[in-house]
Order: structure tokens, then sequence, then C-alpha cells
């Protein structure tokens, strides 16, 4: 059996009745190249992570994994730690009801950014991640560990973390546009298939984690 078709079921025994159409969708990803589970060094992994770790801690991510100030950045490679003009602050909702909303300039849309500086546009609303998400100010360890716990990740294991991956890029959401995020901006390290084969062997080998 081939590795796209075990980690097709391992996803659908995790996540439940229908995942195993999502994990075989339009995500145009290979599954091929996945490993098994248990299958992966634990220094293998360790090397995933870092990887991983360079994806999420990139501005394209880091952005919207703010914290209980609800304020997106604007951050750059050069400048991570940017404010969002225009005062903007995405409240308690996470997506700016109380005030302006996200919506308001960042569009719902799978149309290419192609377009230098303007108002970025990806297949799903826009919104800060929930702010147990928060990766800013936090180390390499501490963002390892909130994201293998199922009370921090929303609820993910393992394979619901692939699963995750397959459905934004599904819906071109917003891990795929950070590896494309159109002229102006800097794109996340690496690709989309790179950072899944980078979690599936993270997992595989039993999503181990850097020293505190």
């Amino acid at each position: 059996m081939k590795h796209a078709i075990r980690l097709a079921l391992i996803v659908a025994t995790s996540l439940g009745a229908g995942t195993l159409a999502l994990a075989e969708g339009d995500h145009g990803l290979d599954l091929s190249t996945l490993p098994e589970p248990g299958s992966v060094a634990y220094a293998d992994g360790l090397a995933a992570w870092d990887n991983i770790h360079d994806v999420v801690t990139h501005p394209r991510c880091l952005n919207c994994h703010v914290g209980e100030n609800d304020t997106p950045l604007w951050g750059t490679p050069e400048e991570p730690d940017r404010i969002h003009g225009m005062a903007i602050n995405a409240g308690d909702s996470r997506i700016g009801a109380e005030t302006l909303s996200c919506n308001a300039c960042h569009q719902t849309s799978t149309r290419p950014n192609s377009v230098p500086h303007a108002a970025p546009h990806t297949g799903m609303d826009w919104q800060l991640a929930p702010v147990e998400f928060q990766w800013t100010h936090r180390t390499s360890a501490e963002i390892c560990a909130q994201m293998r716990d199922p009370v921090q990740n929303g609820g993910r294991d393992a394979a619901g973390l692939i699963e995750h991956i397959l459905h934004d890029a599904e819906l071109i959401g917003f891990i795929t546009w950070s590896f494309d995020p159109g002229a102006g901006r800097d794109p996340a390290p690496g690709s989309l298939q790179a950072h899944l084969e980078d979690m599936a062997i993270w997992t595989a080998a039993g999503m181990p984690c850097p020293a505190g």
C-alpha cells in the first residue's frame, strides 16, 4: 500500500468520516513522499522541527499569531516586531468585529496576489489566530510544546496537523498564501510541499521538541 493511502487511512481513522476524501482531494500536494508514523529517527524529527520553526516564526505566519493585545503585526524579516498600521486591533473576536473587520481590507478570494503591496487575499476569511496559538515572543521549545498539545493546537493529533495543511491547501488559505504572498512581500522559507513533508517527518518521529 502506498504511503499516500496509508496516510489517508490514518487521517480518516483519527479524524472521522469524510477526512479520507479530504486527504485525497484537490490540494495539489504529493502525499507519496510522506513517511509512515514511527518510521523516522528522533534526530531527523528534530531537524524537521527546525524547518517548521523557521516557517512559523517568519513574519508571514507570525504577523497573525499574536497575543492578547489583539494587534496584528506588519513585520518583515528585518523588522519583525513592526505593528500593523492604521491602529488596527482585531479585538476579542480576532476578526475586528468590534471596530474594523479584517475583511474590510483583506479580501476572501483565490485570485492571484499580483499587485505589489495591495491588500492581500486568500480563500479564507481573514482573522488573527486564536490567542492560544500565539507564537510571538515564544522560544522554539515553547512553540513546539504548544503545537503538539491538543489543548493548544485546536484539538489536533499528529494526523490532524497533517490534515490541517491539506485542508488549507484545498481552500488556498493562510498557510498556502504564506509561501506565495504575491509581489512586494517576503514569502515564508521553502514551499508548502516542503512544509508538509517536514510536518510529516516531525510527527512520524513522535513530535520531538528541542530542549528549553
